[in-house]
Protein backbone atom coordinates (compact mmCIF):
# COMPACT_ATOMS: atom_id res chain seq x y z
CA UNK A 1 0.00 0.00 0.00
CA UNK A 2 1.60 3.17 -1.06
CA UNK A 3 1.53 6.13 1.59
CA UNK A 4 -1.28 8.04 -0.34
CA UNK A 5 -3.41 4.99 0.03
CA UNK A 6 -6.15 5.53 2.72
CA UNK A 7 -5.97 3.12 5.81
CA UNK A 8 -9.09 1.02 5.21
CA UNK A 9 -10.83 0.12 8.74
CA UNK A 10 -14.43 -2.17 8.44
CA UNK A 11 -15.93 -1.99 12.42
CA UNK A 12 -19.10 -4.33 12.93
CA UNK A 13 -21.66 -2.44 15.44
CA UNK A 14 -21.79 -5.60 17.63
CA UNK A 15 -19.07 -8.07 18.46
CA UNK A 16 -15.27 -7.69 20.01
CA UNK A 17 -14.11 -5.40 17.55
CA UNK A 18 -10.61 -5.41 15.31
CA UNK A 19 -6.93 -4.99 16.36
CA UNK A 20 -4.86 -2.78 14.29
CA UNK A 21 -1.96 -0.97 14.96
CA UNK A 22 -1.97 2.75 14.27
CA UNK A 23 0.34 5.13 14.11
CA UNK A 24 -0.27 8.40 16.31
CA UNK A 25 -1.43 10.59 13.42
CA UNK A 26 -4.12 7.89 12.41
CA UNK A 27 -5.22 7.77 16.05
CA UNK A 28 -6.13 11.47 16.70
CA UNK A 29 -7.80 11.41 13.21
CA UNK A 30 -9.94 8.72 14.72
CA UNK A 31 -10.32 10.63 17.26
CA UNK A 32 -11.09 14.32 15.65
CA UNK A 33 -14.92 12.89 15.50
CA UNK A 34 -15.71 11.46 19.16
CA UNK A 35 -18.24 8.92 19.70
CA UNK A 36 -17.55 6.82 16.17
CA UNK A 37 -15.80 4.03 17.78
CA UNK A 38 -14.67 2.51 20.72
CA UNK A 39 -10.41 2.46 21.15
CA UNK A 40 -8.53 0.46 23.76
CA UNK A 41 -5.21 0.00 23.78
CA UNK A 42 -3.70 -3.61 23.47
CA UNK A 43 0.00 -2.71 23.26
CA UNK A 44 2.51 -2.30 21.19
CA UNK A 45 1.19 0.48 19.17
CA UNK A 46 -1.80 -1.71 18.76
CA UNK A 47 -5.36 -0.19 19.30
CA UNK A 48 -8.86 -2.35 19.50
CA UNK A 49 -11.97 -0.53 17.68
CA UNK A 50 -14.95 -1.72 18.77
CA UNK A 51 -18.35 -0.32 17.49
CA UNK A 52 -20.20 2.07 19.42
CA UNK A 53 -24.15 2.08 17.67
CA UNK A 54 -23.28 3.15 14.76
CA UNK A 55 -23.68 2.57 10.93
CA UNK A 56 -22.30 4.06 7.94
CA UNK A 57 -18.85 5.22 6.27
CA UNK A 58 -17.11 7.91 6.84
CA UNK A 59 -13.53 9.68 5.18
CA UNK A 60 -11.43 11.44 7.79
CA UNK A 61 -8.88 13.31 7.11
CA UNK A 62 -5.81 13.35 9.68
CA UNK A 63 -3.67 15.93 11.08
CA UNK A 64 -1.34 15.66 8.86
CA UNK A 65 -3.88 15.20 5.49
CA UNK A 66 -3.66 11.23 5.70
CA UNK A 67 -7.08 9.56 4.80
CA UNK A 68 -8.66 7.26 6.86
CA UNK A 69 -12.16 5.19 5.15
CA UNK A 70 -14.07 3.63 8.24
CA UNK A 71 -16.92 1.68 7.36
CA UNK A 72 -18.98 0.85 10.02
CA UNK A 73 -21.23 -2.19 9.21
CA UNK A 74 -24.71 -2.39 11.35
CA UNK A 75 -26.16 -5.51 12.88
CA UNK A 76 -29.36 -5.51 11.25
CA UNK A 77 -29.88 -6.60 7.43
CA UNK A 78 -29.39 -3.53 5.62
CA UNK A 79 -33.09 -4.32 4.29
CA UNK A 80 -34.45 -4.11 7.56
CA UNK A 81 -32.47 -1.15 8.07
CA UNK A 82 -33.57 0.81 5.81
CA UNK A 83 -37.38 -0.30 6.40
CA UNK A 84 -36.75 1.39 9.94
CA UNK A 85 -35.54 4.85 7.94
CA UNK A 86 -37.94 5.00 5.72
CA UNK A 87 -41.15 4.46 8.05
CA UNK A 88 -41.27 8.11 8.89
CA UNK A 89 -41.83 9.26 5.54
CA UNK A 90 -45.36 7.32 5.29
CA UNK A 91 -45.22 6.78 1.96
CA UNK A 92 -46.16 3.54 0.80
CA UNK A 93 -44.22 3.46 -2.59
CA UNK A 94 -40.97 4.38 -0.60
CA UNK A 95 -41.62 0.94 1.44
CA UNK A 96 -42.23 -1.13 -1.42
CA UNK A 97 -38.78 -0.03 -3.07
CA UNK A 98 -36.85 -0.50 0.30
CA UNK A 99 -38.19 -3.90 -0.14
CA UNK A 100 -36.85 -4.26 -3.43
CA UNK A 101 -33.43 -3.01 -2.02
CA UNK A 102 -30.74 -5.55 -3.32
CA UNK A 103 -27.36 -4.39 -2.10
CA UNK A 104 -25.89 -6.03 1.20
CA UNK A 105 -23.92 -3.20 2.17
CA UNK A 106 -25.77 0.00 3.48
CA UNK A 107 -23.46 2.82 1.52
CA UNK A 108 -24.92 1.48 -1.94
CA UNK A 109 -27.76 0.48 -0.66
CA UNK A 110 -28.43 3.85 0.40
CA UNK A 111 -27.35 5.37 -2.31
CA UNK A 112 -29.57 3.37 -4.55
CA UNK A 113 -32.51 4.29 -2.83
CA UNK A 114 -31.33 8.04 -2.81
CA UNK A 115 -31.13 7.40 -6.49
CA UNK A 116 -34.47 5.59 -7.35
CA UNK A 117 -36.47 8.14 -4.90
CA UNK A 118 -35.08 11.08 -6.55
CA UNK A 119 -35.92 10.07 -10.09
CA UNK A 120 -39.32 9.28 -9.15
CA UNK A 121 -39.69 13.07 -7.16
CA UNK A 122 -38.26 14.57 -10.52
CA UNK A 123 -40.29 13.05 -12.72
CA UNK A 124 -42.71 15.59 -11.67
CA UNK A 125 -41.31 18.54 -12.26
CA UNK A 126 -38.13 20.40 -10.85
CA UNK A 127 -39.66 22.55 -7.59
CA UNK A 128 -39.68 26.17 -8.28
CA UNK A 129 -39.95 28.69 -5.36
CA UNK A 130 -39.77 32.83 -4.97
CA UNK A 131 -35.93 33.65 -3.60
CA UNK A 132 -35.35 37.78 -3.08
CA UNK A 133 -32.23 38.76 -4.54
CA UNK A 134 -30.01 41.83 -4.22
CA UNK A 135 -28.09 42.77 -6.90
CA UNK A 136 -27.10 45.81 -8.79
CA UNK A 137 -28.26 46.26 -12.60
CA UNK A 138 -27.95 47.79 -15.38
CA UNK A 139 -31.83 48.50 -15.74
CA UNK A 140 -34.75 48.53 -13.13
CA UNK A 141 -35.69 44.94 -11.87
CA UNK A 142 -38.48 44.97 -8.85
CA UNK A 143 -38.11 48.04 -6.72
CA UNK A 144 -34.86 50.16 -6.18
CA UNK A 145 -32.89 49.79 -2.79
CA UNK A 146 -33.14 53.55 -2.10
CA UNK A 147 -30.84 54.00 0.25
CA UNK A 148 -28.27 51.76 -1.11
CA UNK A 149 -28.66 53.68 -4.38
CA UNK A 150 -28.69 57.40 -2.97
CA UNK A 151 -25.18 56.52 -1.31
CA UNK A 152 -23.67 56.08 -4.55
CA UNK A 153 -21.26 58.62 -5.76
CA UNK A 154 -20.78 59.48 -9.56
CA UNK A 155 -23.02 57.27 -12.45
CA UNK A 156 -26.42 55.99 -11.19
CA UNK A 157 -25.79 52.71 -12.74
CA UNK A 158 -25.66 50.07 -11.91
CA UNK A 159 -28.99 50.85 -10.07
CA UNK A 160 -29.09 48.80 -6.57
CA UNK A 161 -32.57 46.44 -7.06
CA UNK A 162 -34.56 43.95 -5.02
CA UNK A 163 -36.65 41.76 -6.55
CA UNK A 164 -37.99 38.18 -5.90
CA UNK A 165 -37.11 35.79 -8.45
CA UNK A 166 -38.80 32.72 -9.47
CA UNK A 167 -35.80 29.78 -9.24
CA UNK A 168 -35.02 26.42 -8.97
CA UNK A 169 -32.10 27.69 -6.84
CA UNK A 170 -34.19 26.85 -3.08
CA UNK A 171 -33.63 25.04 -0.35
CA UNK A 172 -35.04 21.50 -1.15
CA UNK A 173 -32.93 21.21 -4.44
CA UNK A 174 -30.03 22.65 -2.69
CA UNK A 175 -30.02 19.89 -0.46
CA UNK A 176 -30.72 17.20 -2.99
CA UNK A 177 -27.94 18.36 -4.92
CA UNK A 178 -25.50 18.12 -2.37
CA UNK A 179 -26.63 14.29 -1.24
CA UNK A 180 -26.30 13.46 -4.95
CA UNK A 181 -22.80 14.69 -5.14
CA UNK A 182 -22.19 13.23 -2.08
CA UNK A 183 -23.26 9.85 -2.87
CA UNK A 184 -21.81 9.93 -6.19
CA UNK A 185 -18.56 9.57 -4.54
CA UNK A 186 -19.06 6.85 -1.83
CA UNK A 187 -16.65 3.99 -3.21
CA UNK A 188 -17.87 0.95 -4.33
CA UNK A 189 -20.74 2.06 -6.20
CA UNK A 190 -22.31 -0.40 -8.79
CA UNK A 191 -21.58 1.81 -12.32
CA UNK A 192 -25.87 2.02 -12.71
CA UNK A 193 -26.16 3.85 -9.30
CA UNK A 194 -23.17 6.37 -9.83
CA UNK A 195 -24.08 6.91 -13.32
CA UNK A 196 -28.03 7.32 -12.26
CA UNK A 197 -26.78 9.74 -9.57
CA UNK A 198 -24.60 11.89 -11.80
CA UNK A 199 -27.80 12.02 -14.15
CA UNK A 200 -30.40 13.52 -11.44
CA UNK A 201 -27.92 16.01 -10.74
CA UNK A 202 -27.64 17.43 -14.00
CA UNK A 203 -31.37 17.70 -14.16
CA UNK A 204 -30.82 19.64 -11.10
CA UNK A 205 -29.54 23.01 -13.39
CA UNK A 206 -29.48 26.78 -12.01
CA UNK A 207 -29.04 25.15 -8.40
CA UNK A 208 -26.17 26.11 -6.16
CA UNK A 209 -24.24 23.65 -4.08
CA UNK A 210 -24.39 24.73 -0.32
CA UNK A 211 -20.61 25.55 0.46
CA UNK A 212 -18.01 22.84 1.93
CA UNK A 213 -18.79 22.97 5.86
CA UNK A 214 -21.76 25.17 5.92
CA UNK A 215 -24.96 24.12 7.13
CA UNK A 216 -27.57 22.50 5.03
CA UNK A 217 -30.79 24.98 4.10
CA UNK A 218 -33.33 24.79 6.39
CA UNK A 219 -36.42 23.85 4.61
CA UNK A 220 -40.43 23.01 6.21
CA UNK A 221 -42.76 20.64 4.67
CA UNK A 222 -46.16 21.91 3.48
CA UNK A 223 -48.68 21.72 0.75
CA UNK A 224 -46.56 23.17 -2.51
CA UNK A 225 -43.07 20.59 -1.33
CA UNK A 226 -44.80 17.16 0.23
CA UNK A 227 -43.62 15.35 -2.81
CA UNK A 228 -39.95 15.93 -2.01
CA UNK A 229 -40.39 14.93 1.48
CA UNK A 230 -38.86 11.14 1.32
CA UNK A 231 -36.06 12.25 -1.09
CA UNK A 232 -35.29 14.97 1.52
CA UNK A 233 -35.19 12.55 4.25
CA UNK A 234 -32.69 10.28 2.40
CA UNK A 235 -30.80 13.34 1.16
CA UNK A 236 -30.57 14.36 4.79
CA UNK A 237 -28.91 11.16 5.94
CA UNK A 238 -26.66 11.19 3.52
CA UNK A 239 -24.91 14.49 4.66
CA UNK A 240 -22.40 14.49 7.27
CA UNK A 241 -23.19 18.01 8.79
CA UNK A 242 -26.41 16.29 9.84
CA UNK A 243 -25.12 12.95 10.48
CA UNK A 244 -22.05 13.33 12.17
CA UNK A 245 -23.03 16.65 13.96
CA UNK A 246 -26.23 17.31 14.12
CA UNK A 247 -25.25 21.23 14.59
CA UNK A 248 -23.45 20.94 11.06
CA UNK A 249 -19.74 21.57 12.93
CA UNK A 250 -17.07 19.20 12.31
CA UNK A 251 -14.26 18.53 14.72
CA UNK A 252 -12.01 17.23 11.71
CA UNK A 253 -12.30 17.26 8.05
CA UNK A 254 -14.91 14.48 7.08
CA UNK A 255 -17.33 13.22 4.63
CA UNK A 256 -19.90 10.32 4.57
CA UNK A 257 -22.47 9.94 6.81
CA UNK A 258 -23.30 8.52 10.32
CA UNK A 259 -26.44 7.08 11.34
CA UNK A 260 -26.63 6.74 15.12
CA UNK A 261 -28.69 3.51 15.48
CA UNK A 262 -29.91 4.51 18.85
CA UNK A 263 -31.66 7.95 17.13
CA UNK A 264 -32.78 5.56 14.18
CA UNK A 265 -34.87 2.58 16.39
CA UNK A 266 -36.60 5.36 18.78
CA UNK A 267 -37.71 7.47 16.08
CA UNK A 268 -38.74 4.31 14.19
CA UNK A 269 -40.55 3.08 17.62
CA UNK A 270 -41.91 6.37 18.09
CA UNK A 271 -43.91 7.25 14.94
CA UNK A 272 -45.11 2.96 14.68
CA UNK A 273 -46.30 3.13 18.41
CA UNK A 274 -48.12 6.32 17.95
CA UNK A 275 -49.98 5.02 14.95
CA UNK A 276 -51.22 1.94 16.30
CA UNK A 277 -52.13 3.27 19.77
CA UNK A 278 -54.53 5.72 17.79
CA UNK A 279 -56.37 3.13 17.23
CA UNK A 280 -57.21 2.71 20.36
CA UNK A 281 -57.77 6.30 21.58
CA UNK A 282 -54.55 7.23 23.20
CA UNK A 283 -52.50 10.10 22.06
CA UNK A 284 -48.78 9.40 22.36
CA UNK A 285 -46.57 13.10 22.79
CA UNK A 286 -43.16 12.22 22.61
CA UNK A 287 -39.92 14.21 23.70
CA UNK A 288 -42.77 16.44 25.99
CA UNK A 289 -40.47 18.56 28.86
CA UNK A 290 -41.84 17.88 32.61
CA UNK A 291 -40.83 19.40 35.28
CA UNK A 292 -43.19 17.25 37.70
CA UNK A 293 -40.16 15.24 39.81
CA UNK A 294 -40.02 18.09 42.53
CA UNK A 295 -41.58 20.38 44.07
CA UNK A 296 -39.60 23.70 43.25
CA UNK A 297 -39.53 22.62 39.35
CA UNK A 298 -35.68 22.56 38.70
CA UNK A 299 -35.74 18.86 37.62
CA UNK A 300 -36.44 18.37 33.86
CA UNK A 301 -37.75 15.26 32.59
CA UNK A 302 -38.01 14.66 28.80
CA UNK A 303 -39.51 10.76 28.47
CA UNK A 304 -39.48 9.20 24.50
CA UNK A 305 -43.32 8.90 24.89
CA UNK A 306 -45.97 9.90 27.19
CA UNK A 307 -49.39 8.70 26.68
CA UNK A 308 -52.46 10.16 27.03
CA UNK A 309 -56.03 9.31 26.84
CA UNK A 310 -59.26 11.25 27.77
CA UNK A 311 -56.84 14.16 28.77
CA UNK A 312 -54.82 11.97 31.18
CA UNK A 313 -51.59 10.78 31.80
CA UNK A 314 -51.71 7.08 31.17
CA UNK A 315 -48.29 5.43 30.35
CA UNK A 316 -44.73 6.42 29.90
CA UNK A 317 -42.98 4.68 26.95
CA UNK A 318 -38.94 4.75 26.64
CA UNK A 319 -37.14 3.30 24.29
CA UNK A 320 -33.51 1.28 24.47
CA UNK A 321 -31.24 0.37 21.66
CA UNK A 322 -30.01 -2.71 23.84
CA UNK A 323 -30.35 -6.10 24.57
CA UNK A 324 -32.85 -7.37 27.29
CA UNK A 325 -31.18 -8.53 29.87
CA UNK A 326 -32.74 -11.60 32.38
CA UNK A 327 -33.69 -11.70 34.56
CA UNK A 328 -33.99 -7.94 34.87
CA UNK A 329 -33.39 -4.43 33.37
CA UNK A 330 -30.16 -2.71 33.76
CA UNK A 331 -30.91 -0.52 37.30
CA UNK A 332 -30.14 2.74 35.66
CA UNK A 333 -33.29 1.74 32.94
CA UNK A 334 -35.88 0.90 36.47
CA UNK A 335 -34.45 4.01 37.86
CA UNK A 336 -35.38 6.24 34.68
CA UNK A 337 -38.58 4.99 34.63
CA UNK A 338 -39.37 4.82 38.11
CA UNK A 339 -38.75 8.74 37.97
CA UNK A 340 -41.02 9.30 34.83
CA UNK A 341 -43.73 7.54 36.46
CA UNK A 342 -43.56 9.07 39.98
CA UNK A 343 -43.49 12.21 38.02
CA UNK A 344 -46.47 11.54 36.13
CA UNK A 345 -48.47 10.03 38.97
CA UNK A 346 -48.70 6.83 37.08
CA UNK A 347 -48.19 3.31 38.82
CA UNK A 348 -46.69 1.81 35.66
CA UNK A 349 -44.29 2.03 32.66
CA UNK A 350 -42.70 0.35 30.23
CA UNK A 351 -39.50 -0.73 28.44
CA UNK A 352 -38.59 -1.34 25.05
CA UNK A 353 -35.82 -2.87 24.12
CA UNK A 354 -34.77 -3.23 20.25
CA UNK A 355 -33.51 -7.21 20.98
CA UNK A 356 -33.46 -10.26 19.40
CA UNK A 357 -35.09 -12.24 21.90
CA UNK A 358 -39.00 -13.04 21.23
CA UNK A 359 -39.74 -13.84 24.54
CA UNK A 360 -42.62 -12.25 26.25
CA UNK A 361 -42.80 -8.78 28.77
CA UNK A 362 -41.90 -9.13 31.82
CA UNK A 363 -43.18 -6.87 34.65
CA UNK A 364 -40.70 -5.48 37.85
CA UNK A 365 -42.69 -4.10 40.61
CA UNK A 366 -40.48 -1.11 42.48
CA UNK A 367 -40.65 -2.35 46.21
CA UNK A 368 -41.93 0.90 48.28
CA UNK A 369 -42.98 2.43 45.47
CA UNK A 370 -45.62 0.47 43.90
CA UNK A 371 -44.98 1.36 40.71
CA UNK A 372 -44.19 -1.47 38.14
CA UNK A 373 -42.36 -1.28 34.95
CA UNK A 374 -42.69 -3.97 32.57
CA UNK A 375 -40.18 -4.51 29.48
CA UNK A 376 -40.61 -5.56 26.46
CA UNK A 377 -38.36 -6.91 23.20
CA UNK A 378 -38.85 -5.61 19.75
CA UNK A 379 -36.97 -8.39 17.33
CA UNK A 380 -35.77 -6.14 14.51
CA UNK A 381 -34.55 -9.04 12.48
CA UNK A 382 -38.25 -9.73 11.84
CA UNK A 383 -39.66 -8.85 8.62
CA UNK A 384 -41.06 -5.78 7.91
CA UNK A 385 -45.04 -7.04 8.47
CA UNK A 386 -43.70 -8.64 10.99
CA UNK A 387 -42.22 -6.03 13.14
CA UNK A 388 -45.30 -3.81 12.22
CA UNK A 389 -47.31 -6.74 13.87
CA UNK A 390 -45.37 -6.50 17.00
CA UNK A 391 -45.70 -2.91 17.76
CA UNK A 392 -49.61 -3.22 16.79
CA UNK A 393 -49.13 -6.05 19.54
CA UNK A 394 -47.15 -3.87 21.81
CA UNK A 395 -49.75 -1.33 21.83
CA UNK A 396 -52.49 -3.05 22.58
CA UNK A 397 -50.45 -4.84 25.89
CA UNK A 398 -49.94 -1.12 26.40
CA UNK A 399 -53.36 0.17 25.89
CA UNK A 400 -55.23 -2.73 27.82
CA UNK A 401 -52.83 -2.25 30.84
CA UNK A 402 -54.94 -1.38 34.27
CA UNK A 403 -55.39 2.55 33.59
CA UNK A 404 -55.65 4.49 36.81
CA UNK A 405 -54.77 7.69 34.98
CA UNK A 406 -51.99 10.04 36.08
CA UNK A 407 -51.77 13.58 35.88
CA UNK A 408 -54.00 15.93 33.61
CA UNK A 409 -52.59 16.96 30.32
CA UNK A 410 -51.90 20.34 31.15
CA UNK A 411 -52.18 23.31 28.51
CA UNK A 412 -48.70 23.62 28.66
CA UNK A 413 -46.38 20.48 29.48
CA UNK A 414 -43.86 22.39 30.90
CA UNK A 415 -44.07 23.78 35.17
CA UNK A 416 -41.67 26.58 34.71
CA UNK A 417 -38.91 25.99 36.82
CA UNK A 418 -38.89 27.78 40.17
CA UNK A 419 -42.68 26.92 40.38
CA UNK A 420 -44.22 24.75 42.79
CA UNK A 421 -46.74 22.05 41.33
CA UNK A 422 -50.25 22.35 43.29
Amino acid sequence: MSTTDPLRLTVDETGPGVVRELTGDQLAGLLGVPGLVRLSPVGGGRWRLAGNQKAGLIRLRTPSGAAIQLRLRPKLPVRNLLFLLSYSAADPWLRETVDTAEADDLPPALADLLARVTRRTLDAGVLHGYRTVEEELPLIRGRIRTADQLRRVGLPLPVAVRYDDHTPDIAENRILLAALHRAARLPELPVRTGLALRHLAHRLDGVHLPPPGAPLPHWTQNRLNSRYAPALRIAELLLSDRSVDPDGQLPTTADGFVLAMPAVFERFLTLALTDALARHGVRCAAQERHHRLDQAGHVRLRPDLVLYRAGRTVSVVDAKYAARHAPAPPTEHLYQLLGYCTALGLPHGHLVYAATSRDGPTEHVVRRAGISVTAHALDLDRPPPELLGAVSELAGLIANARDTGGLPSPAEADVPPGATEQ
